[in-house]
């Protein structure tokens, strides 16, 4: 026999989770082995491209263009798409790892971390995660319900998906009507009564996590007013040491937009984002929901290496508030059959590699890529040298000579469709995505999204 990774006994690699960090992957498999290589790209959804659909705000287009490099990597030969297939239920590890010489997971960060506080689960406070999922149309929230009557939603945390929440929840129906959030959404937004957005951050303005173009946006909304209060945007004598030595320039950036945000004066727009910083939710009260959050004022202290840290003042207000929304940092979910590491929520691993315990030995043959292997950090580009690095390690071993059995013959898909699984192909998925953008051409809007799965099944067999 040939040696592996040639197009006469090509290696065949299975990646799970179609969002940015797997069709990194996949490119760069192809890039080192050419047609040495065949991808099957293992989907939960009928609907490829992950977290860029059914996370990437629906107001921020450009982002989502690159899909088009995603589907140019689709269109490789000897990549395939098996969508509508879930691992670990219709797809065991076992049966998977018969037809492919190595697994990447790349299923990123699926929950959010939870605030800790009574009053929590009141109706009222949600994940900031089933918001964005939910008005981007993602099948797995479309059925959720969010009550828009107050006039008052707190977002906790200062990171990008908390940026995007204050800020769909500030745009206007005439805005939100040339995007692609999904039309439940839209009709549900347009009837809102929610007039202020709080953003509240437990540390100071330097260490914010969003980025300066994410808060340059809220400032140039049409009908909304950005506020930041001068001693919010002030910083205290430990961070501005720290913003000096540092060298973190969007850090900076964030600090002078702030600045100059305090200084300007409420235009009287019909709704406000207001910025808050070294400001913890200590509480959240309510009779049967959300009707006021008690606040609590910090201070930052130095801890090990530098660290600043967030420390109760015991100074507390009670704000009236109808809607809570929690961003403070998400997890992955454990995969049947696959090591975890529950306490940093990521399979544990070494350079990509997966170990069968924290600080355990690799498991032969099977890899991560993206939040799932890394923690929830950085945007979608940090997704790809992250992937690459993954896939060097899978290489080295391909070098090594890891890999030996030969995949089933027949191929997986066959096997699916044999045990009555509804596979989506790529192409099939191409079907999806026309009916979804012609739907929206006739409306001035990039497309009409198809929420429901057996509505996109449906289609599918028309």
């Amino acid at each position: 026999m040939s040696l592996l990774g040639t197009p006469e006994n090509p290696l065949v690699v299975a990646v799970v989770g179609s969002g940015p960090s797997g069709f990194y992957a996949a490119e760069h498999l192809f890039k080192q082995l050419g047609s040495g290589v065949r991808v099957m790209m293992i989907e939960r959804l009928p609907t490829p491209f992950g977290l860029v659909r059914g996370g990437v705000a629906p107001d921020h287009q450009k982002i989502k263009s690159v899909t088009k490099v995603y589907d140019r990597i689709a269109q490789r030969e000897g990549f395939s798409f098996l969508g509508n297939v879930e691992f670990g239920t219709a797809l065991p590890l076992d049966m998977l790892r018969q037809f492919a010489h190595a697994v990447i997971f790349a299923t990123g960060a699926q929950t959010d971390r939870s605030l800790g506080i009574d009053g929590e689960d009141l109706p009222g406070s949600h994940a900031a995660t089933e918001f964005v999922a939910w008005y981007n149309g993602h099948p797995d929230y479309r059925h959720l319900t969010f009550d828009l009557s107050a006039e008052r939603a707190i977002v906790v945390g200062v990171g990008n998906v908390a940026i995007d929440v204050a800020r769909i929840l500030g745009r206007t129906c005439d805005e939100l009507s040339k995007t692609d959030i999904a039309d439940y959404a839209l009709d549900a937004l347009d009837h809102s009564r929610v007039k202020e957005i709080v953003v509240i951050g437990r540390r100071g303005p330097a260490q914010a996590a969003f980025s300066p173009p994410e808060l340059k946006e809220l400032s140039e909304m049409p009908d909304t007013d950005l506020i930041v209060a001068p001693e919010d945007a002030a910083l205290d004598p430990l961070s501005e040491a720290w913003l000096k030595t540092s060298g973190d320039r969007d850090a900076a950036k964030n600090v002078a937009l702030l600045h100059e945000y305090s200084q300007h004066a409420p235009q009287g727009k019909s709704r406000r984002i207001v910025m808050r910083f070294l400001t913890s939710p200590v509480a959240i009260h309510g009779s049967g929901k959300v009707e006021a959050v008690t606040l609590g004022r910090n201070m930052l202290v130095e801890r090990d290496h530098g660290y600043l840290s967030a420390e109760p003042t015991g100074e507390t207000e009670v704000m009236s508030a109808g809607l809570v929304f929690r961003s403070v940092g998400y997890r992955g979910v454990a995969l049947p059959g696959v090591p975890f590491d529950a306490k940093r929520g990521v399979i544990p691993n070494s350079d990509g590699r997966v170990l069968n315990a924290p600080g355990g030995q690799p498991v032969p043959g099977l890899y991560a890529v993206g939040w799932i292997k890394r923690g929830p950090s950085g945007i979608i580009g940090t997704n790809k040298p992250d992937s690459v690095a993954t896939v060097d390690s899978l290489l080295a071993d391909l070098q090594a000579g890891t890999f030996g059995d030969t995949p089933a013959s027949g191929g997986l898909e066959a096997a699916l469709r044999a045990n009555g699984v509804r596979v989506v192909s790529y192409s099939d998925w191409q079907r999806l995505d026309a009916l979804e953008t012609h739907a929206g051409e006739r409306l001035g809007r990039p497309r009409v999204k198809l929420t429901d799965i057996d509505q996109m099944l449906a289609a599918l067999d028309e």
